[in-house]
């Protein structure tokens, strides 16, 4: 890669970053997030091409993964985010460890279909693994593949029953496939087992969803609440939270709610959304019955 190339991408970054900080209008998010994974995939080429130009290119690969960070944080989306750790592997004489890596970066970065060929060719390499397995189902997962996702975290679950990561994502699942009744069983189990902060945050927000789903807004409130006493940041909460009492009747309640999430922090797509909906209400609208 010659230094006007290098050059080129540079300004390809400093313009997407431009656009994020500007914020981004709907319509804009896909291709945003098309430009920066391109971008990504052609600086990792271009390091095993170049070796010459590595320092360089590996710190603008660093900046790239910042602009992820900055793009994620302006979503608002209900659906899981991927928070795994960094794998831990060894390695070996067939190149698993590889692949893994790859997926999990790929992950990270929110390119789902890359995760996901890295990740089974990381099982082709090395079946049953259930690190791989793992990841694996996060990648189908957040392509909204459920089915092929739910079979990869029920093996993982098989080998590692006390996983709460991969149970709470087997919950999510069932709500999203309105198998209420197991979702239940499997967020309510990571709470039991409570081996994993996040995990546990997260199940308490999905149970409230759930119950949301099934129109049981006071057992919805409960968990919202309950999600809110061990995450204040999880903004999300105060948005369902409010929508589970307007379903019930709850007007000011629900007003109240969304002024909070709102105040909590005002830059947050959730706490956007908050005062969004807030100011619907107020000129005669409704929320939207789903998030």
């Amino acid at each position: 890669m010659t230094t006007p190339e290098l050059d080129t991408l540079t300004a390809a970054y400093a313009a997407i970053e431009k656009k994020l900080d500007a914020g981004l209008a709907g319509a804009e998010r896909d291709a945003t997030k098309k430009e920066i994974i391109a971008l990504f995939r052609t600086l990792e080429q271009g390091i095993g091409e170049l070796q010459g130009t590595l320092t360089a290119m590996q710190a603008l690969k660093d900046d790239v993964k910042r602009l992820v960070d900055k793009f994620k944080a302006q979503q608002a989306e209900a659906a899981p985010e991927f928070n795994a750790e960094k794998p831990v592997v060894h390695a070996d004489h067939i190149g698993a460890s590889t692949f893994i890596e790859k997926g999990w970066s790929r992950l990270s970065l929110g390119d789902y279909e890359a995760a996901e060929t890295a990740l089974k060719r990381a099982l082709e390499l090395s079946p049953g693994d259930p690190q791989s397995e793992a990841l694996l189902g996060w990648a189908q997962m957040l392509q909204e593949k459920y089915d092929e996702a739910l079979l990869n975290f029920q093996k993982v679950l098989m080998k590692q029953p006390a996983n709460a990561l991969a149970r709470i994502n087997v919950g999510y699942i069932c709500l999203k496939k309105r198998i209420f009744g197991e979702a239940i069983e499997h967020l309510s189990k990571a709470i039991r087992l409570d081996n994993d902060k996040k995990a546990t945050l997260y199940a308490h927000f999905y149970l409230g969803l759930t119950y949301l789903e099934r129109e049981m807004y006071e057992d919805a409130q409960t968990f919202f609440r309950k999600t809110l006493a061990l995450g204040p940041n999880l903004i999300e909460a105060y948005y369902e939270l409010g929508r589970s009492h307007w379903f019930n009747g709850e007007i000011e309640e629900a007003k109240q709610a969304w002024r909070s999430g709102h105040t909590a922090n005002k830059f947050n797509p959730w706490g956007k959304r908050c005062a969004e909906v807030l100011q619907t209400v107020e000129a005669g609208g409704e929320p939207p019955r789903t998030p």
